[in-house]
């Protein structure tokens, strides 16, 4: 009960006034920074950092950045589903299911499922935030490297599941992701690896830029390679911009698995909503009973991933509001936020400052409604884009993410890794291999390697480390089992197959 009775002294302070204007605010600009492609709401919030140490108290500051967060979430999928430009890294998945969506002329429905999905999910994820945040911590505390090692691998396995019906060029691709995670510093020792000489590669190839290219600018190549032979624009049928009842019947268990995997990934610190977005599609991959869907307009594989990674903007607070661990990029800034105004973090910020850690709980779930009710209107509003010619649409396109693109660092070699990116990408494409997994690659490979090296470092280079504890090996079988499904799938249709053709029809 000391959780519902803080949640009220909340609404308290959330329905204020000031508050409701401040997290109305962050709701807005939020969903505006979502639909820029690559100013992410780690950016957003590290920009208006020094204006709320001026103007607002750390109550109404985090009222905001709350916003902010959720609202980024909410926007990330516009370009996704109408241009193929992800705003952020967790809206790379969307863009398999949600544009292939808009082509076939059904954007309003994958808009409106985007939209009532996070809602959802982001009222879920708060309402579990409140109730359940000390048991989960207490849960994820057990998690070592040998843990987080194995969890990074079953995320890479889901390849298995997003990889379009072939495993072995969707394996190349990952380990192609793989391989570019690995330019840059390396965590552990400090060596360089692969930048050629080139200083701004010191840092790595950023996760913004990889999808962009891979995303938006290969599609602009490909769509250009092929104008010529179009007689009218591919995107002219809209269609109705409400959901059918059997989209919302399809939809419906998506928002709530995604929103329990979403939640349970953000809460462990580190793994964030791209993570948890990838592992979404593939969970409705595998129990879905059409899953040659996916991949070219299957209504599930935009609920669950949009559901999943609103989610686990809620389940990255848990970490920090309880333990002063962020769970995310985001999380990490506001972080620094609650250490700017002078507030310790920890396991005592709920004592000390209850009003601001129930305050941000209660405006979350407010944000969460303005959230709605702004994102509905706005569909047919977004769906008239596709009205746009392509011939003016790619230009647009290309300037959107150049800008985006050199928004992040004002770099111009990030520019011609841009487009070096795309052209990758658009050759890719040409020859049937997934871009999805190359993201999963470049995000999770130098997480992967961290952990495998702390795990072996703790056992003084003993590989067995990575199996003996009980939660580790599990989670490793489950990936196997990922890997292998595929072939045992196959195995069985040809046992099947055989023993139905040995059947000998008895004459009567």
């Amino acid at each position: 009960m000391d959780s519902f009775s803080g949640i009220l002294s909340g609404f308290s302070v959330a329905l204020q006034p000031s508050h409701l204007l401040l997290a109305l605010t962050g709701a807005a600009l939020g969903t505006a920074v979502g639909v820029l492609p690559g100013i992410g709401p780690a950016l957003a919030i590290s920009l208006l950092l020094p204006f709320t140490y001026k103007l607002v108290d750390p109550v109404g500051a985090f009222i905001l950045f709350g916003g902010i967060y959720y609202g980024t979430m909410y926007g990330g999928s516009t370009t996704s589903i109408l241009i193929n430009t992800p705003g952020e890294s967790a809206s790379v998945v969307t863009t398999l299911d949600g544009y292939k969506m808009a082509r076939k002329g059904r954007a309003g429905a994958a808009l409106a499922t985007s939209a009532i999905g996070s809602f959802f999910a982001g009222t879920i994820a708060t309402f579990l935030l409140m109730i359940l945040a000390q048991p989960l911590v207490e849960f994820a505390l057990k998690f070592g490297p040998s843990e987080y090692f194995a969890l990074i691998v079953l995320s890479l396995c889901t390849v298995t599941a997003i990889g379009g019906g072939h495993p072995f060029k969707a394996a190349f691709s990952t380990l192609l992701g793989l391989a570019l995670g690995a330019v840059g510093i390396e965590n552990t020792s400090g060596q360089l690896r692969f930048t050629f000489g080139a200083p701004a590669l010191i840092d790595g190839i950023g996760v913004v830029v990889a999808a962009i290219g891979l995303f938006a600018i290969s599609e602009v190549l490909f769509g250009l390679g092929n104008l010529r032979r179009q007689t009218a624009s591919r995107l002219m049928e809209t269609g109705s911009i409400w959901m059918t009842r059997e989209e919302w019947r399809r939809s419906a268990l998506p928002w709530l698995r995604g929103s329990g995997v979403g939640f349970l990934v953000g809460a462990l610190p580190g793994a964030g909503a791209t993570i948890a977005s990838f592992m979404a599609y593939a969970v409705e991959k595998k129990v879905s009973s059409h899953p040659e869907e996916f991949g070219k307009g299957a209504i599930e594989g935009v609920a669950g991933p949009e559901a999943a990674n609103n989610a686990s903007a809620g389940g990255a607070l848990v970490p920090l509001l309880t333990l002063g661990i962020p769970g995310s990029a985001t999380a990490a800034v506001m972080l620094a936020a609650l250490q700017g105004y002078g507030i310790n973090t920890g396991p005592l910020l709920l004592e000390k400052h209850p009003e601001l850690v129930w305050g941000l709980i209660a405006s979350l779930y407010i944000g969460n409604l303005m959230l709605l009710v702004l994102n509905l209107p706005l569909v047919g509003l977004w769906v008239k884009l596709l009205k746009i010619p392509e011939a003016l649409l790619y230009p647009m396109i290309l300037a959107f993410s150049t800008l985006g693109v050199y928004s992040l660092s004002r770099s111009v070699f990030d520019l011609y890794l841009l487009f070096g990116i795309g052209v990758l990408g658009f050759m890719l494409r040409r020859y049937g291999y997934p871009l999805a997994p190359i993201v999963l690659g470049l995000v999770l490979g130098p997480m992967l390697e961290t952990e495998f090296r702390r795990a072996l470092i703790g056992s003084r280079g003993n590989w067995w480390v990575l199996v003996n504890r009980p939660m580790a090996a599990a989670i490793l079988a489950l990936a196997l089992l990922m890997v292998l499904s595929p072939v045992i799938g196959r195995f069985l249709r040809s046992w099947r197959h055989q023993r139905s053709s040995r059947k000998v029809v008895r004459p009567t």
